[in-house]
């Protein structure tokens, strides 16, 4: 059946309407973007929405609104026949998150909220350090679109958790959107604890009842909770934001907030295909990381020789697997308004490892203090290019490794580690569930990703941000489309990953790179041998220091047989050789052989000369660029 679809994503600077229609099945038909118009002159998100949609009529050359209304069903050259739409504007859902234990019920409860789209703006619990006093003023001080409460396991202690409600209501935090509506609180603690929260509560804020999130120790039950999030934020929240309850009828209530849309496709993406894929999202304001994994799960059961033994062994496949999503938001890093946190966070000197030119850390703070200043303006300069690359990496690096330690088994939940040391615990939330030699698929979005003057760029960021370890393939959105698809999902299904595969996600090329001990430059730590489609064989060694690109074109693919050096892992243990079909694009085949973790020389000349030399290697930046 040939549909229209127009999905709006209304950012927190940028409004942008994106047009899909029949064309070989359901394609990118085009796209356009406006500022978004949630602040002051207009306080309506709807000008802003309103603004693109006419942009877009002009660019496509179809009618699409009339008085104001989006024309509907589709007919001849005019009308769309569906209607969808994602928000992250005005700051996104901003939640205070309460539990009793910090590494218990209090990270459980985090897990939720992240999951559900928010951004939390703090975690408060009994053991978090803070007096009464300081609580009730952070509270005050956030002024949160949601509360979410949780603490206790079901048929346990009920003190703490109701002090913690009674903390929430004697701050009486008031919402951002004013007093026009009660602030809504959503419980899921111990569920005989539910009606003393409700009665502390009663005159502040609407109460919202869910199953514990933790109802036993061994247990998180994370869906219920995380369900009400997001149906609250769409039904109070949004409805009360500047224009939402407009956007909100218009079309006909699919509307989600932008996190929660790239969750819902990344998900969809590692069930179809049965693959671990990790994705990050960079804007002006914030950085969120996705990951959608198989717990358990082995690439492949294939033989391989042991390389110290010499004997063949095979690699037992787990079929004891869970698929797991987590998502992380760090709401301070960012290209724009939070440039000047990334510098905070990263340090001035891990940015300028990435600059082939040398700069004073004074006037790399100048430079980012400016872009804070005119968070809109857009790199007219090599080195501003350079600068907002290196500052990406650093961004994307910090991100990821904060969602490893989030992506973790139960907090404060013991394992014994083996036979050997019964004795010796360790807590699972140490053990990030996410390990680099598990990914597949790594997809990259957001401006400074999707817009890079060529994708060669968005891979070499992508490629030092991620360090990814093994066989892995490498993907850019192309136009920041991941949110407007994720929403169409539930109106248009299968359909969807027709747009996906041709028009969404753009292949930059695989990388192979091996993990192991630190060796000297120039030491060969894998042998890689091609198998092309046209019967040709290439080999090539990883050599440590080096990147080597081997060509191979988007929609082509190869049989490689990796077999790494003493002790070194390429995705299925150190020293076992790895057999892989792989995937080209951009840049083809990447042989990455800098270690994990890349380490670029401290001495000035010694790194210019070396990140010139990787640059070139993948063809990343004009030829001018490397000039001092």
């Amino acid at each position: 059946m040939k549909h229209y679809v127009l999905a709006i994503d209304v950012g927190s600077t940028t409004t942008k309407a994106i047009l899909f229609g029949p064309k070989d099945g359901l394609r990118l038909i085009d796209w356009a973007g406006s500022p978004t118009t949630v602040e002051k002159p207009h306080e309506d998100v709807i000008v802003g929405v309103r603004n693109s949609i006419r942009m877009l009529e002009k660019k496509c050359d179809r009618k699409l609104i009339h008085d104001g209304k989006v024309i509907t069903p589709a007919k001849d050259k005019e009308g769309i026949d569906v209607f969808v739409a994602t928000s992250s504007a005005g700051g996104g859902l901003q939640m205070l998150v309460t539990g009793v234990i910090k590494k218990m019920t209090a990270d459980s409860a985090h897990k939720a909220a992240l999951g559900a789209g928010a951004i939390v703006t703090d975690v408060l619990a009994v053991d978090d350090g803070r007096t009464d006093l300081e609580r009730i003023q952070r509270i005050q001080r956030l002024r949160p679109d949601m509360v979410l409460i949780s603490g206790g396991i079901n048929g346990g202690n009920e003190v703490h958790v109701t002090s913690m409600a009674e903390l929430v209501a004697k701050a009486h935090p008031q919402s951002r959107l004013g007093n026009r509506f009660k602030l809504p609180v959503v419980y899921a603690g111990n569920e005989d604890a539910r009606d003393k929260v409700g009665r502390f509560l009663k005159d502040v804020a609407e109460v919202y009842h869910v199953e514990n999130l933790r109802p036993v120790l061994e247990k998180e039950n994370l869906e219920p909770t995380g369900d009400k999030i997001q149906e609250l934020f769409l039904e109070h929240v949004m409805s009360h934001a500047p224009g939402y309850e407009q956007l909100i009828e218009l079309t006909q209530g699919r509307i989600m907030p932008t996190p929660n849309a790239v969750g819902e496709l990344l998900q969809a993406i590692g069930r179809r295909n049965e693959i671990n894929v990790m994705a990050v999202d960079i804007g002006g304001a914030t950085t969120d990381v996705f990951s959608s994994m198989l717990i358990g799960h082995r690439r492949s059961d294939a033989t391989y020789i042991d390389e110290v033994t010499n004997k063949i062994e095979v690699a037992p496949r787990d079929l004891n697997y869970r698929r797991t999503f987590y998502r992380s938001v760090d709401a301070n890093l960012g290209m724009s308004y939070s440039i000047g946190n990334v510098l905070a966070e990263a340090g001035g000197d891990n940015i300028m490892r990435w600059l082939p030119f040398n700069i004073s850390e004074g006037d790399l703070r100048d430079t980012l203090s400016n872009k804070m200043i005119h968070p809109t303006v857009l790199p007219q300069t090599r080195e501003a290019i350079l600068i907002e690359h290196a500052v990406a990496r650093e961004a994307i690096s910090v991100a990821v490794k904060r969602h490893k330690l989030m992506a973790s088994g139960l907090s404060g939940v013991h394992i014994v580690r083996s036979i050997d040391d019964t004795f010796d615990q360790v807590n699972v939330s140490e053990l990030s569930l996410i390990q680099d030699d598990d990914i597949d698929v790594i997809i990259g979005s957001g401006g400074v990703l999707s817009h890079t003057p060529n994708r060669k760029q968005a891979l070499a960021i992508m490629l030092d941000a991620f360090q990814p370890v093994g066989v892995t393939e490498l993907y850019v959105d192309s136009v920041f489309m991941m949110p407007h698809l994720g929403v169409m999902l539930g109106a248009m299904g299968e359909e969807v990953f027709n747009v996906l595969k041709k028009d969404c996600l753009i292949p930059l090329g695989t990388s192979i790179a091996p993990a192991g001990p630190a060796a000297q430059p120039g030491k060969n730590l894998a042998r890689v041998t091609v198998k092309y489609q046209d019967g040709r064989v290439e080999k090539q060694d990883i050599i440590a220091g080096k990147l080597i690109a081997l060509p191979l074109d988007e929609g082509e693919s190869a049989k490689v047989n990796i077999k790494p050096a003493f002790g070194y892992n390429c995705g299925e243990g150190a020293g076992r050789t790895v057999e892989a079909l792989v995937a080209g694009g951009s840049v083809g085949i990447i042989l990455d052989g800098r270690g994990r973790p890349i380490i670029v020389p401290q001495n000035p000349q010694q790194r210019l000369r070396q990140l010139k030399e990787w640059f070139r290697a993948l063809d990343a930046y004009p030829t001018h660029y490397m000039e001092v």
